[in-house]
């Protein structure tokens, strides 16, 4: 795991880091972080509706218990989901960019880019809820190419 330039940091509180791998090794090295890092709530962003499907069932497979959201998932369902999440029912949410910035979920301190975001300030959006209000927080963005690696420098 390698930090960005410290100088780049716009968020007091929030490390970011990114890592470095092909896509294919994503799901393997997300399984091993989720079972070593400490943490309160995650959100880990993918970029779209069926990756966010196939990526909370592998997470089940491995024991790993999640919160599935979606854009295909009707409004009311969203909202439902994200009270269980609020709720601590889950610990992890696994999402699109569908839930929304304004959705504030106070515990979540680590989001994990699992899927690089499309641009820097939905990237931004993304990780400011997990350094919030003065907390630490730390981001960990999946970086496969050399499109998303400029996107990330973009920050």
């Amino acid at each position: 795991i390698y930090s960005e330039d410290e100088a780049k940091l716009i968020l007091h509180g929030l490390r970011q880091y990114y890592v470095k791998l092909n896509e294919y090794e994503k799901n393997a090295k997300l399984i091993d972080l989720l079972n070593k890092i400490k943490f309160n709530q995650i959100i880990i962003f993918v970029e779209s509706a069926r990756h966010c499907t196939a990526l909370s069932k592998l997470l089940a497979e491995q024991n790993i218990p999640t919160v599935e959201i979606h854009r295909r998932m009707p409004k009311e369902e969203r909202l439902q989901r994200c009270k269980e999440f609020k709720e601590f029912k889950k610990r992890i949410l696994v999402a699109t960019d569908s839930i929304g910035f304004h959705m504030d979920f106070a515990a979540v301190n680590i989001v994990f880019n699992n899927d690089m975001s499309e641009d820097a300030d939905t990237y931004l959006h993304r990780v400011i809820g997990a350094g919030r209000f003065g907390t630490k927080g730390l981001a960990i963005t999946f970086v496969a190419d050399e499109t998303e690696a400029e996107i990330l420098n973009e920050v």
